[in-house]
């Protein structure tokens, strides 16, 4: 066979924290790559040390088949950064990994991941690798496209577990404080937060003073309001070596007198089957970044802006977030609804 009409080989791996939908992004990638293009599909386990160590496996359809509806991801995922020259770390890691690749003949590489991922894929897209990226994180801060998958599955999750504190809140008349996931970007507190009836949102964005939160408190208990929800993001801004919930809690209870109870959601946000929006997500970021590599659209990430799919150069993209503005239209509309940021009283 000529190298003309040869297939082409791609690699697939996932990388940084694990996120619901990554199985899906990987069938969507895998199944439209052999049963659309007669690709030959590898997948690198755990990440980038998969590229490293030359540890892979060979993805054939029936490999993809029944993965949809999993959480996690089966080639498994690391926060291995090769171009990070740790303390003792390997200096020579991107050159194992231009071998690795030269060695298995790929034409391409996807890297699905967040911020990091796609900064490290573009690094090699420098190195002279073929890479398409594709953008998961349940924080929804991957700047270039408007939604990540895994976002929608998280949502849910936090969503539900508000909603289950507003009963007990309601029954012993205290405040509620819940911690959602977030270290820089607001978007899972925010939307969660709405959807689950938060009266008082905190967002790493946002500048708050814990006197205004109080403040609110106070003002929804004379308004005969016998209990509040705070959601508040990890990121935002309090003393080290405590959570963020305990910080405003204590704060809380220390100036109103008010019973508060905290409570950090943690990584059962990250985890469980994708919600079907998530499925369908990366199902679309999967085979449009199939769709990319036959089209030899290399060195982009797909995107989706407005709705349709599109790709944004790699280099755009790596080191920025997409965080929450002031100005983003879903606060204003909170705040017109008697929703609390933190900041009614700066």
């Amino acid at each position: 066979m000529s190298n003309s009409t040869k297939p082409k080989r791609i690699g697939i791996l996932t990388a940084g924290g694990d996120c619901p939908g990554l199985n899906a992004a990987i069938r969507g990638v895998g199944k439209t790559a052999i049963v659309e293009y007669g690709m030959e599909v590898l997948g690198f386990n755990a990440g980038y040390s998969g590229l490293i160590n030359g540890d892979y496996i060979e993805l054939k359809e029936s490999a993809l088949s029944g993965i949809l509806t999993l959480g996690g991801t089966i080639l498994g995922t690391s926060r291995e950064k090769p171009f990070k020259m740790a303390k003792n770390g390997d200096p020579h890691k991107p050159e194992k990994i231009k071998q690795t690749y030269k060695d298995l003949e790929l034409d391409c590489l996807v890297c699905i991941g967040g911020n990091g991922t796609m900064k490290t894929a573009n690094m090699l897209g420098k190195e002279g690798l073929n890479v398409v990226g594709i953008p998961k994180t349940i924080d929804n801060d991957v700047w270039g496209t408007d939604v990540t998958f895994g976002f929608d599955s998280a949502v849910q999750i936090a969503t539900e577990s508000i909603d289950r504190l507003h009963t007990t809140a309601n029954s012993h008349q205290r405040v509620m404080i819940i911690e959602i996931m977030g270290h820089h970007a607001g978007w899972l507190a925010l939307y969660s937060g709405l959807a689950g009836g938060g009266d008082i949102i905190l967002l790493p964005e946002l500048d708050y003073n814990i006197r205004s939160v109080c403040k609110k408190i106070e003002a929804r208990y004379e308004d005969n309001k016998p209990y509040s929800i705070v959601v508040v993001a990890e990121g935002i801004d309090h003393p080290k070596g405590v959570s963020a919930a305990s910080h405003v809690g204590k704060a809380i209870q220390t100036y109103t007198g008010i019973e508060t109870r905290e409570t950090v959601l943690g990584y059962i946000q990250r985890g469980g089957s994708p919600t079907p929006m998530d499925r369908i997500l990366a199902t679309r970021y999967g085979a449009f970044a199939a769709k990319c590599i036959a089209d030899e659209n290399f060195g982009t990430m797909v995107a989706i802006k407005n709705n349709e799919l599109t790709t944004v150069p790699l280099e755009e993209v790596g080191g920025k977030l997409r965080l929450v503005d002031e100005d983003f239209p879903l606060i204003d509309k909170a705040r017109k609804m008697g929703v609390s940021f933190g900041d009614e009283y700066l």
